[in-house]
């Protein structure tokens, strides 16, 4: 009997312990690195605040916001009306939400289908990308969150 339980309790261990989101992928420790694309390169964001549930743990990490995220980082220089999108490994969100700073004002940005365009005033502009993976379970339950922040300077 000892045994059948041993040999059920390992196997448990292993499928939990190798689980994988719905995307068939690892979940990791914290959230997925995400990156702001503007024409053919990618761009890392700074990974600000987050939750995180990975397996049989969870961890909250909380960060300076957006725009000290990026003070000593150099601005991704781009044209005005330049398309600008966000890509990510592993575990895709489900919600977002997208704030710019600029010039001590803030505001929401419209995002569509993971696109948005920069702005037509030249200037630098910071961004924060609020992410969350809602679980498909239990309704308004978040399996994790995220804040990434990057700047862009347009140009021209």
């Amino acid at each position: 009997m000892r045994k059948i339980i041993l040999t059920l309790t390992i196997a448990l261990l292993v499928l939990v312990g190798c689980s994988k989101d719905s995307n068939g992928e690892m979940r990791g420790k914290k959230p997925p690195t995400a990156f702001a694309v503007i024409g053919n390169e990618k761009h890392v964001m700074k990974l600000g605040s987050y939750c995180w549930k990975s397996n049989f743990s969870s961890i909250c990490v909380d960060s300076a916001g957006p725009i000290e995220l990026v003070s000593n980082e150099k601005p991704i220089q781009v044209r005005s009306g330049a398309e600008i999108s966000f890509a990510m490994k592993g575990s895709k969100p489900n919600e977002y939400h997208l704030s710019q700073f600029h010039e001590e004002n803030e505001r929401k940005i419209d995002v569509r289908t993971n696109t948005f365009i920069a702005p037509d005033t030249l200037g630098t502009y910071v961004y924060g990308y609020s992410v969350w993976w809602m679980s498909e379970e239990k309704e308004n339950v978040s399996d994790g969150d995220a804040l990434y922040a990057f700047a862009i300077e347009v140009v021209e």
